[in-house]
């Protein structure tokens, strides 16, 4: 079926990425074009991907867990831009919402600009699998740091209570260095939709 223009579906795969975009941020400031960023209100956590779609508009939405649920009432739902202060979602003729779009001075957004380092010092490749395990681990075990570590010869990632010099740990080789490291990170930040990434970390 070929869409109106200002009318847009989404996809599986965009739903799940804003599911997690929600775990970052409850509101979001959607662009236009074809990509999605958002930031943590601590501004401590920042967030992009490029997604199949094209967002015909600027819009905000306050609450995203929300808006995604109100989707999901709909076997078959496209989502009308036909109006600055609302979109439409519609499933057919005989079912839809009014969805009204909330003010972008209330809503935490990230800079315009993308994410550039200014350095890469340290760069491994980073498994789905690993993060899982190294993720449960830090639940079974009950901790709440992610440390990055190089010891001159290995990369490893390791959780661990940094504030607990007799706590239970656990690590995984992620790569190889000729440098001395650690960076550290907490468990509760570490919000990322599952896959394989190419990690990149700037002094």
């Amino acid at each position: 079926m070929k869409l109106r223009p200002h009318t847009m579906k989404l996809s599986e795969k965009t739903v799940n990425l804003l599911k997690n975009f929600a775990s970052i941020n409850q509101s979001i400031l959607f662009k236009k074009g074809d990509s999605l960023r958002t930031m943590s209100v601590m501004k401590n956590i920042l967030a992009e991907a490029d997604i199949s779609e094209e967002i015909p508009q600027d819009f905000a939405i306050y609450d995203l867990v929300q808006f995604l649920n109100g989707i999901s009432l709909y076997g078959d739902p496209q989502l009308d831009f036909e109006n600055e202060s609302h979109l439409t979602i519609r499933d057919g003729k005989n079912h839809r919402t009014k969805y009204f779009f909330a003010d972008p001075s209330v809503i935490v957004s990230p800079p315009e600009k993308s994410i550039t380092l200014p350095s890469v010092d340290v760069e491994f490749t980073l498994k789905s699998s690993q993060l899982d395990r190294l993720l449960k681990a830090a639940a079974v075990y009950h901790l709440t740091d992610l440390s990055v570590v190089g010891d001159g010869n290995e990369i490893k990632m390791v959780v661990s209570d940094r504030k607990n010099d007799t706590s239970n740990d656990f690590s995984i080789v992620v790569g190889e260095t000729t440098k001395t490291f650690g960076l550290h990170f907490k468990v509760e930040n570490i919000k990322i939709v599952p896959g394989t990434y190419e990690v990149k970390i700037s002094r």
